[in-house]
């Protein structure tokens, strides 16, 4: 096994990597990847292309495995590296890109097959391929087990039909990690299974959906009788919940931290956006508008806080306890509503009429703050968790355990036939 580079050393190259290659980016641009979705076709090419560019010089999956396409070094290393390119700017991959790199791509380095991460994994890092969740149906959100996309065996492979929807990214992605049920005579936890399915193919029809904002991140999919050939599985047949659970935890917080993103140890600045917003509105010695920013200044401290106890805990166990992750998560879905308000009142009435971007920012966090109260498990979701699993309390009733899901939809039909 090559010995590790030196961390020092290694940041230097690092540094002297990126100032002969990338470009510095200007004062308010986003430096990272993940969360635009106003890329022309041209633009998103330039993109990859970049990233293809990182890859190729070793500065991507810096610590994912080095079998696979990774460079296999420490989170230490990938922090170097993250830390030195802040002042550059960074492939902007959208929507796909962060779940590539994120939820995706973690839980793929799980579960995948050794054949299938040589086959995807260096495409993913060189941005030749792009993945996006095939998770939630119209008729299945919270109850994730009870989805009806359905895989029928054909010969070489699978036949996927069905319908996803609230898929962020999905015009811009190149696969989707795609829930199917694979056995119905399983009860509904069961008889699940995970696939590669090419967004590209035959019977895939994308529809981007207009949100309140007039962006368009969310999509929903169509399949109709789409092939996945049997390599691309991922993870065992009929077993995909525990696939599932994996992507679950690293959505709320159990994979490894972004290292640009990680939370401060110490006290931060007040957020810039908001000061600068309170003196827009004349409003920066009003003991009023100092009261909201003093709430948000604190409430974010104590979110990273929050957010380093929990990975600890989750670290420090190989198989946490999936309720853990979501403490994060439902902070995430109360307090954001919370923070969006206040942000409102300091401005006034800015955020309502913007000039320019005085409260661009102001109007859509508001807009977008009930995401996360909804998106990747509600609140109520959260708080079934944490009890069930973290403090042990009994779990709720539930009509369809143990049964198997052919039946769980009779009965359903049924009940709504006599209703």
């Amino acid at each position: 096994m090559a010995t590790a580079p030196d961390l020092e050393e290694y940041r230097v190259a690092a540094r002297r990597w990126l100032a002969a290659n990338l470009e510095r980016r200007e004062a308010g641009q986003a430096g990272g990847r993940g969360g635009s979705d106003a890329h022309t076709e041209e633009d998103f090419r330039a993109e990859r292309a970049l990233q293809k560019k990182i890859y190729e010089a070793g500065y991507a999956g810096i610590n994912w495995p080095s079998e696979y396409g990774g460079q296999g070094l420490s989170d230490a290393h990938a922090r170097a590296f993250a830390l030195e390119a802040i002042p550059y700017r960074l492939p902007d991959l959208g929507h796909a890109g962060g779940t590539t790199y994120g939820p995706v791509g973690q839980t793929l380095i799980r579960h995948g097959s050794p054949e299938f991460l040589a086959r995807h994994i260096p495409r993913i890092l060189a941005a030749d391929e792009l993945f996006v969740q095939l998770f939630s149906e119209p008729n299945a959100g919270s109850d994730m087990a009870g989805i009806t996309t359905r895989a029928v065996r054909t010969d070489g492979g699978w036949l996927i039909t069905g319908s996803k929807i609230w898929t962020s990214g999905a015009t811009e992605g190149d696969f989707g990690m795609c829930l199917a049920r694979s056995n119905w005579d399983a009860p509904k936890h069961r008889g699940l299974t995970w696939f590669a399915v090419p967004l590209r193919a035959p019977g895939v029809t994308i529809q981007p959906i207009r949100e309140i904002t007039g962006g368009a991140e969310f999509c929903q999919e169509f399949l109709d009788d789409v092939f996945v050939p049997d390599n691309d599985v991922i993870g065992d047949v009929d077993q995909g919940w525990t696939v599932a659970q994996t992507m679950l935890l690293v959505e709320r917080g159990a994979g490894r931290d972004d290292p640009v993103n990680l939370p401060e140890v110490g006290p931060a600045e007040l957020d810039p956006f908001l000061v600068e917003l309170a003196r827009a509105a004349g409003r920066a010695q009003d003991p009023v508008a100092r009261q909201a920013l003093a709430r948000i200044h604190t409430a974010d401290w104590a979110r990273g806080q929050l957010g380093r106890r929990i990975t600890g805990l989750l670290r420090s166990s190989d198989k946490p306890a999936s309720g853990i992750a979501s403490y994060w998560k439902l902070s995430a879905g109360v307090y954001n509503p919370e923070r969006a308000r206040l942000a409102l009142e300091i401005g006034r009435g800015i955020p309502l009429v913007w000039r320019d971007d005085d409260g661009r920012r102001a109007t859509l966090d508001y807009l977008n703050s009930r995401v996360w109260s909804i998106a990747g498990g509600t609140n109520e979701m959260q708080r079934n968790a944490i009890s069930e699993r973290v403090l042990g309390l009994p779990r709720e009733p539930s009509f369809d355990r143990g049964k198997p899901f052919n039946e769980v939809q009779r009965s359903a039909r049924q009940w709504l036939d006599n209703s």
